[in-house]
């Protein structure tokens, strides 16, 4: 490993546990926490002065590093205001943008990604938000998001995609390429280009594992979709700790589509539905979507994450011959009947 690929990495596993300790800061603990964003991309902004408070630092370990930014917010009176400006324009593009992502106004935004691309032609997320703002069809967003990536690819250069293969969300400048690629491969799907919109997807689950940005959900139920089961299966298996409905219920219908009904299936469909148990309600037709409602917010376990999961997956259970009616054999009546009560 070379000196400049070790510094960086030491730079970046700080930088991301500043962020991890910044976030479980209650509040009312930093002076001028500014509040919740209309758009949580806006919290970047936090991370991203932290990071050039302490560039101006010299520290030589980590620890000191913390000590020194707990007592400059807590016990020195400092401020993330005091932050150093950026000075580059990608910085200052990117300065612009985090503004945008505070506001939400829809014209403010899109007055202020314009305005970034004029400082910085490879600020990347200025044609995420003019894609989400003003693409008047998918076509038009397709390439404004390709546009995105171009940036940020030149942004970064390609040194970076090599070495930091697998941490790419712990590194804050390389976010605006991964929200450009997420946007690319969803717009992709709808234009039926879907090879290419599943190779974003894995790509981007190959850059960062942690799947930050929950890309693994949208490829699990494109694969669903298409019926790629060898390629759902594994990434099941790679995720196989996840414990969410839509992850549950998911790897429980692919078990039954290649195995039947199996006692592994009956087994997955089980821990299913003990995690969420409203999901049958809805795919079994006992309770209404439109009467629901799509939720705003999503509880795990709850009735809101049941709908979520149903508007996305209702169609792959109808697709699958059997599955609903095995859904209806392994469920309790008498506890459907209790939930529709209550």
């Amino acid at each position: 490993m070379t000196k400049k690929k070790r510094q960086r990495k030491e730079r970046n596993r700080e930088r991301e546990r500043r962020e991890r300790a910044a976030l479980r800061r209650e509040p009312e603990e930093i002076d001028d926490f500014p509040g919740i964003p209309p758009d949580p991309r806006a919290m970047e902004r936090m991370t991203a002065r932290i990071g050039r408070i302490m560039d101006e630092q010299q520290f030589e370990s980590i620890d000191e590093a913390q000590t020194f930014m707990n007592q400059y917010l807590s016990e020195g009176g400092g401020s993330l205001e005091d932050a150093p400006a950026p000075s580059a324009p990608l910085e200052r593009a990117q300065e612009l943008i985090y503004d945008a992502f505070d506001t939400d106004d829809p014209q403010s935004r899109v007055d202020l990604a314009e305005e970034a691309l004029k400082i910085s032609e490879d600020c990347a997320d200025a044609y995420v938000l003019l894609a989400e703002e003003t693409a008047e069809d998918a076509e038009e967003a397709r390439e404004l998001y390709e546009a995105g990536v171009r940036a940020a690819e030149r942004a970064l250069g390609e040194e970076i995609f090599a070495e930091e293969a697998g941490n790419f969300w712990g590194i804050l400048e390389t976010r605006p390429y991964m929200r450009s690629l997420e946007g690319l491969a969803s717009t992709l799907w709808v234009l039926g280009e879907r090879t290419e919109a599943l190779s974003h997807y894995s790509r981007i689950l190959q850059l960062n594992p942690n799947d930050n940005q929950g890309v693994r959900y949208e490829l699990a139920g494109c694969l669903l979709e298409e019926g790629f089961d060898e390629e759902l299966g594994a990434l099941l298996e790679q995720y196989e700790e996840e414990a969410s409905a839509f992850w549950l219920y998911t790897r429980a219908l692919w078990r039954f589509r290649t195995e039947g009904d199996s006692e592994r299936a009956t087994t997955e469909l089980k821990e299913a539905t003990d995690t969420n148990p409203y999901v049958p309600l809805y795919v079994l037709g006992r309770k209404n979507l439109l009467a629901q409602g799509l939720p705003e917010l999503i509880g795990l376990g709850d009735e809101s994450e049941a709908v979520s999961y149903f508007a996305r997956a209702l169609p792959e259970w109808l697709k699958t011959p059997g599955a609903v009616e095995w859904l209806r054999e392994n469920e309790d009546e008498q506890f459907l009947v209790q939930l529709e009560q209550e």
